[in-house]
């Protein structure tokens, strides 16, 4: 059994980096690459600005993440919640959405010299928070 933590483990040394993969419409799998962290909530989360991403995760909330390092491996499953200028979270308002965006990138490891910088860039691109929410994760 993988836990979600060991999961994410594999991915520590490549900063947080995993493979997404969302639903299409036509029930493809479309598939990119993300940075991502583990909320202290329990969520794994990433940022992101990907319109077909966004567009198939509005529609059908099912994720797929998996992590590598080498051979092993680690796919966590679940449901995606959304939070963003086109998808606004209850209880979340502007500041809520700044904060949260940065608790994200610090989560997957990131650091910036000029927070003010970053959320100008994060709000003129229209990033949202993408929750996953585990259901099934698994590996070797």
């Amino acid at each position: 059994m993988v836990t979600l933590a060991e999961a994410w483990e594999l991915s520590r040394t490549d900063s947080g980096l995993a493979v997404v993969s969302t639903l299409r419409a036509d029930q493809t799998i479309q598939a990119s690459l993300v940075n991502t962290g583990i909320l202290p909530d329990g969520h794994l989360a990433f940022v992101t600005y990907g319109r077909v991403k966004l567009n198939n995760l509005r529609r059908r909330p099912q994720v797929t993440v998996t992590f590598r390092s080498g051979w092993q491996w680690a796919t966590v499953e679940g449901t995606a919640e959304l939070a963003g200028p086109d998808d606004p979270r209850p209880g979340l308002d502007a500041d809520g959405l700044r904060l949260l965006l940065r608790e994200i990138f610090a989560a997957a490891g990131g650091t910036h010299d000029d927070w003010g910088e970053y959320d100008r860039v994060m709000r003129e691109q229209g990033r949202a928070a993408v929750l996953v929410t585990p259901l099934r994760v698994y590996g070797n």
